[in-house]
């Protein structure tokens, strides 16, 4: 039995007596989702940045000498014009994304829906493949694999979200506190935070997260991030890459 629905993106399937009488239903993804909502700066900024050390409020502007400084801090690690900049994203992700990515804490900054102060909502992550594993720890090797393995993947999650949001929500209806009854509560329940940084701490992020042994969805949002980076700041996006995708 599967309560997802493919044919329509997502949400459950109608009645099946097995399942629980929920107000709401459980709605499943296999997406991430990241919206820039705001940003200050341009190349331009970093490198005006720079060069008041020399040239005090003097401006050069972008042309080709701003485009070789750019590529000279980069090669060089002078990494503080680089925070001269910022991006305010809103990221939809699971719960177990968050807690990879909490882990990068200079240069960012957090706001994250609340399962103490609202009622979460019954989203949750189900990848499109199953995977297996292979390797020890630091060297895994991970293989997409379609077929049963996906179809059983499917089923238990779906499952399990299922009855631990019918756990939760009569919790609440009970009138047990809100940030006791989402223990219950998966991580692959999927959470909205606003996440603003720098440039220099996005490129210390998309260095290590939009990488092949990155987990896949940590990945997704790395390669989302990547993409409007490189349309904000083209030089140094360029300039990043061209030096091993290392932040200075």
């Amino acid at each position: 039995m599967s309560y997802l629905n493919r044919a329509n993106g997502y949400a459950p399937t109608g009645n099946v007596n097995s399942e629980p009488d929920l107000v709401q239903r459980p709605r499943f993804t296999n997406k991430v989702e990241v919206s820039l909502i705001d940003w200050m700066g341009r190349d331009g900024d970093i490198v005006n940045a720079a060069r008041v050390s020399t040239k005090g409020a003097a401006s050069l502007g972008m042309n080709e000498g701003a485009r070789g400084l750019i590529s000279y801090l980069m090669r060089n690690r002078h990494g503080t014009p680089f925070e001269h900049g910022a991006m305010k994203f809103l990221v939809t992700a699971p719960l177990f994304v968050w807690r990879e990515h909490h882990r990068h804490r200079i240069g960012f900054s957090y706001n994250e829906e609340s399962g103490r102060y609202k009622q979460l909502d019954p989203v949750f992550y189900v990848p499109e493949f199953a995977r297996t594993q292979e390797g020890k720890p630091g060297h895994y090797k991970m293989t997409d694999s379609p077929g049963d393995l996906t179809a059983l993947m499917e089923h238990e999650l779906e499952y399990i979200a299922t009855y631990a949001y019918e756990s939760y929500d009569k919790m609440l209806k009970a009138g047990i506190a809100r940030e006791v009854a989402r223990m219950c509560l998966p991580v692959n329940i999927v959470s909205s935070c606003y996440v603003t940084c720098n440039p220099r701490s996005l490129m210390h992020f998309l260095g290590l997260r939009n990488a092949g042994e990155a987990q896949h969805e940590i990945r997704a949002v790395a390669q989302q991030y990547e993409a409007h980076f490189a349309r904000l700041y083209p030089e140094t996006h360029k300039a990043f890459i061209e030096g091993g995708r290392v932040a200075p």
